[in-house]
């Protein structure tokens, strides 16, 4: 699913160039905010699924089941919406690739840039669902 929205992403991506253009207006500038916020995105979801992990590992019963389906649907929305941006964002830096125009070479800096971070933030949020993952005792099976 995440390959899937991943491709839906990129074919959306590549037309916001060509069709904001052609709709009279100018194409949409990607600069540093854009991947500084999902670089700490990736951050934080990756430092969630390290402390998930390790009390799940070390006292399972320490995390209550709630807050371990929270995070597992946290991770996962996480996942699928950076999976979508990350997408969009090497689409749009695809667009330009083959470009003459003034911005081109930053739009394709940036945007390939917030792609890589969101590819950060899937595997974060990829690491933050399996960390919510409970092996169970040989007495429990």
């Amino acid at each position: 699913l995440l390959a899937v929205l991943g491709i839906l992403g990129l074919v959306v991506g590549w037309l916001v160039h060509p069709l904001s253009v052609r709709g009279g207006g100018t194409a949409p500038v990607v600069t540093w905010p854009q991947p500084t916020l999902l670089v700490f995105v990736a951050i934080a979801l990756g430092r969630v699924a390290w402390d998930t992990r390790r009390t799940v590992r070390d006292r399972p019963r320490a995390l209550e089941p709630h807050r371990a389906v929270n995070r597992l649907a946290f991770g996962r929305a996480a996942a699928y919406v950076a999976s979508v941006l990350g997408g969009g964002y090497a689409g749009y830096a695809l667009s330009w690739v083959d470009s003459r125009a003034e911005l081109a070479g930053e739009r394709v800096l940036w945007s390939g840039l917030a792609a890589l971070a969101a590819l950060a933030v899937v595997l974060g949020g990829v690491a933050l669902e399996r960390a919510c993952r409970v092996r169970l005792e040989d007495d429990e099976a």
